[in-house]
Formats: structure tokens, C-alpha cells, sequence
């Protein structure tokens, strides 16, 4: 398969990310690849397009697949296995955003739980408690809001992304309100 110039700087700008992301080059590249490549490919033709060897194509899809960012798939009358990214972009974002909150923040929030649980013993473990409890508050909120909105329609999904400047306008001015109510000021 031969990659055109604006093929090849998005798989090798996937690659770059890829360590930023918390994986490694070659799983960033086969990613890319995957997800511009209209035909699941299988992973000799990977290895090929983009010159790596066979077993670190396999070891990467299998992360890739333990992410669910790519689906196996066969075709008739041919024992190899082919993969694709799946098509859905915001099938796409969800399914990052699941397994970072299952990688990332669902340990922090055991952990943070387990270390409230304890009795202070000192002035300095009970600020450091009343902290790391403002630090719960506001992952749980941000975890209350995915929960309430990872199932809405791509479309309403679009539409709410799309409000945020608006929306920010929009508290903004109800803040300048309350504010105003609140010093018995005037509302401008």
C-alpha cells in the first residue's frame, strides 16, 4: 500500500503523539493507519505500509484491541485476520474517554476514597484531608456530568459542544446578576 504525503504526516504525527497518550510509537502509527484506511487491512500489509516488523504489529494491535480502538475482523475464504478503527468518530471519543476513566481516574478516586476514610492524626493530615476531598468533589463532579452526557446522540453531543462559548456567555451574565443582587447593585 503506498501512503500519499498527507497519509504519511498524519500517521507519523499519531506516532509522535502516541507517547504523550501514554503508548508507543508504532501503536500511535498502526492507529492512524487504521483509521484512514477505508479496507481493514491485516497485519502483514501494516508491517509493509509502514516498515515494522511483524511481531511489534501484533503486540500493538493487541494493545489497540485491549483500548477497543480496533475491531478484528475476517473475510471469507481467507484464514488471516484483518482490523479496522471503528467509523463512528464519537464511538471513537467515548471509547477513550471509558478506558482513561478506567485506567486513570476510577484508581485515583479508590485512592482518594480509601485515604478519607482514615482519621487524621495531626493538624497537617487534616488539611491535606480537607484537600484531597475538595479533589474528590470535583472528580466526581466531572465523572457526574461524563456519566450524564456519555449517552446522549452524537447530534445533541455536537449541539452542547457547540454552546459552550454561548453557554459561558450565558453564566457569565447570571453571575454579573447574582452579583448584583447579592450587593444590591445595579444589573448591566
Amino acid at each position: 500500500m503506498n501512503l500519499g504525503p498527507q497519509a504519511e504526516r498524519f500517521i507519523l504525527h499519531f506516532g509522535e503523539m502516541g507517547g504523550r497518550w501514554g503508548v508507543n510509537r508504532t501503536v500511535g502509527q498502526i492507529y492512524a493507519l487504521l483509521f484512514i484506511t477505508p479496507e481493514p487491512l491485516h497485519a502483514d500489509e501494516i508491517a509493509e505500509t509502514l516498515g515494522i516488523s511483524r511481531s511489534n504489529v501484533s503486540m500493538s494491535l493487541r494493545e489497540l484491541q485491549s483500548w477497543r480502538l480496533v475491531n478484528m475482523t475476517h473475510k471469507i475464504g481467507e484464514r488471516r485476520e484483518y482490523f479496522e478503527s471503528p467509523k463512528d468518530v464519537w464511538d471513537i471519543f467515548r471509547t477513550l474517554v471509558e478506558e482513561k476513566r478506567k485506567r486513570e481516574i476510577d484508581p485515583t478516586l479508590t485512592l482518594l476514597r480509601s485515604i478519607l476514610m482514615e482519621a487524621p492524626v495531626n493538624d497537617e493530615e487534616a488539611y491535606g484531608q480537607q484537600r484531597i476531598n475538595e479533589m474528590l468533589e470535583l472528580i466526581e463532579l466531572a465523572c457526574g456530568w461524563f456519566d450524564e452526557v456519555h449517552h446522549l446522540p452524537p447530534e445533541t453531543l455536537q449541539n452542547l459542544m457547540r454552546l459552550g462559548s454561548k453557554v459561558q456567555k450565558v453564566l457569565g451574565f447570571a453571575g454579573k446578576i447574582r452579583k448584583a443582587d447579592q450587593t444590591g447593585g445595579r444589573h448591566d
